[in-house]
């Protein structure tokens, strides 16, 4: 019903899991990464636990979509079976075929395991692995747990034939730390909590789906309404997604472009069913009349002048799904020219910089919002120019800075083992997820960009920085500026020459395999490793896990997103002053 009001295409808060609208906060990632490493984990338990609504089955559906070639899964969403029933679903999964000992009779709990056995040792002879996923696993009864652990029996010498994920809501960990499983309990290898978003994250996934859903403006929920779902909704994602969708009716109804704390808290009376406030649920008594009015209602509406807002991007309609969904993360690809070393007002602006500048950061009202006049005031007088951001990069490394004119600042810095990575269509997820400092063109007005240093990026702000000067940018209108141009520095392994390919070796492949180990607690490789077989498969889980396209080849963004994942010491995005 205020699909078109609001400029979008379709509905953005459904509660099915639409695979499209997955939001890949850190949690889910990690989450993710522990179901992708239960696929080559050698058998026993993985547990993914969390609150109701809080992303577990749209984790769940990501990982189906992701399984590895050569992993047959089997899948129960109804585990409220008994033990012998467990044991026929789970071969109707597997497409086994049990023959009943009796005619007309139920095949037997024997029949069923030495038919899944023979199954799953047919399987493992062919190299493929074999995976059981119980979902709402919190309703298993004791015995079919106790079932379940005598299928992890199953194995040969060199591995067990069978993975089993389970996944439920938090009692489910209580169950298995309860007497009486204390056998399963050790035999879980990974778990993982999925805990509720945080605020940032909260106003980062209503964001996310927006725009998957095309809205191309800035958010229709403002500052204060967004600290309130969050307050109202935990951070879970399920309940998120009901609070935001009455709330964008009610600004429907009532004829409201953006959405404030007062309908917020009114749509969480209806949707939650808590006892509303008299003269406002009056108000919204009328919603039902209007939608019958909505021929008139859209006739009217298309004569009024609304004014757009600054859009504030995290992807466009197209890309945003893309973003979120580790399915289809799209690459980060290199085709930005270089930012120059000087611009076409060269030496001269950057020594009339100082003179022309705003004090050195913009000024910070009592209320503790930002003032964007005076930022962009002293935007305004800095240089076209790059050369002072390649300058202080490099200083961000410890290493030499290019010299001033360097006709091409990579190659200077090439030297010091550092490569450049540049991109013309990054989005700001991309740039949340590379956690690293880098050069930004801002369009102010006509003329040639303006590069500036992304010195931080918070929930609902930039902080952007220039020969010691620094400004802060409500996110909306660094959005307005900013069109997805970014150049940043990364430190490649020792020999790497170019993005590593199926099939490579040496010293570069060898790195990335203890890397790899590392970031996925494996034990350290052998020397002489080839980017093939199980290294791929590993490769590919992580390249999924942290949302890039899991296409098994080594290049920069992965070995950013390792040696994050590690630890590695790397000049990171500085903590948003508050």
């Amino acid at each position: 019903m205020y699909v078109q009001f609001f400029g979008l295409q379709q509905a953005p808060f459904s509660i099915a899991p639409d695979p499209r609208y997955l939001f890949m906060s850190e949690r889910h990632r990690e989450a993710l990464a522990h179901l992708l490493y239960g696929v080559a984990g050698g058998g026993g338990f993985v547990l993914l636990s969390g609150e109701i609504g809080a992303g577990k089955t749209t984790i769940c559906r990501c990982f189906l979509e992701q399984v590895p070639a050569g992993c047959q899964v089997a899948y129960i969403f109804n585990p409220r079976l008994t033990a012998h029933e467990l044991l026929q679903s789970v071969c109707e999964e597997f497409g086994i075929a049990v023959p009943a000992p009796v005619a007309g009779g139920e095949a037997s709990a024997k029949a069923c395991i030495a038919a899944l056995n023979a199954h799953l040792l047919a399987a493992h002879a062919q190299g493929r692995h074999s995976v059981l996923i119980i979902d709402e696993a919190q309703n298993l009864a004791p015995e079919v747990l106790e079932q379940l652990r005598l299928l992890t029996n199953l194995e040969t010498h060199e591995r067990k034939l069978l993975q089993i994920m389970l996944i439920g809501q938090p009692e489910l960990r209580s169950m298995l730390a309860g007497p009486g499983l204390e056998q399963l309990a050790q035999r879980v290898i990974a778990r993982y909590h999925l805990g509720p978003l945080s605020a940032g994250e909260t106003a980062a996934y209503l964001a996310h789906r927006l725009a998957v859903a095309g809205r191309h403006g800035a958010s229709p929920f403002d500052a204060a309404a967004l600290r309130r779902i969050q307050q109202i909704s935990g951070g879970l994602p399920r309940r998120i997604n009901l609070l935001a969708d009455r709330a964008l009716l009610g600004a429907f109804a009532e004829g409201r472009a953006q959405v404030g704390r007062r309908i917020v808290d009114q749509a969480a009376r209806e949707v939650f069913d808590a006892a509303p406030a008299g003269s406002v649920r009056a108000a919204w008594a009328t919603a039902a009349g209007l939608v019958l009015l909505a021929g008139l209602f859209w006739a009217a509406w298309w004569a009024w002048p609304i004014a757009a807002p600054a859009a504030l991007t995290v992807g466009s309609a197209s890309s945003a799904g893309s973003a979120g969904s580790a399915a289809s993360a799209p690459a980060i690809v290199t085709r930005l020219p270089l930012p120059p070393a000087s611009g076409p007002d060269g030496a001269a602006a950057a020594a009339a910089a100082p003179a022309a500048a705003a004090p050195a950061s913009s000024a910070a009202p009592a209320d503790g919002g930002t003032d964007t006049a005076a930022a962009l005031q002293t935007l305004a007088g800095w240089p076209h120019e790059a050369a002072t951001g390649w300058r202080e990069l490099a200083g961000l490394w410890g290493v030499p800075a290019p010299l001033p004119g360097a006709a091409d600042p990579c190659r200077a810095l090439r030297a010091q083992a550092l490569r450049c990575l540049r991109n013309s269509s990054i989005t700001l997820a991309q740039l949340r997820q590379m956690d690293r400092p880098g050069l930004l063109a801002l369009q102010l007005g006509d003329g040639p960009p303006r590069w500036v240093r992304l010195q931080a990026l918070g929930a609902d702000s930039a902080q952007l920085a220039h020969a010691g000067q620094t400004v802060s940018l409500p996110l909306a209108e660094f959005s307005r500026l900013w069109r997805g141009d970014f150049a940043t520095l990364w430190r490649p392994p020792p020999a790497y020459v170019d993005t590593l390919q199926a099939g490579a070796s040496g010293p570069a492949v060898d790195a990335l395999a203890q890397a790899l180990a590392s970031a996925l607690r494996l034990p350290p490789p052998a020397p002489g490793q080839v980017l093939a077989g199980a290294l791929a498969a590993r490769l590919a889980s992580f390249q999924v896990a942290h949302s890039l396209r899991p296409d098994g080849m080594a290049g920069p963004t992965t070995f950013m997103q390792l040696n994050r994942s590690t630890g590695v010491t790397e000049p990171r995005l500085a903590p948003v002053e508050r």
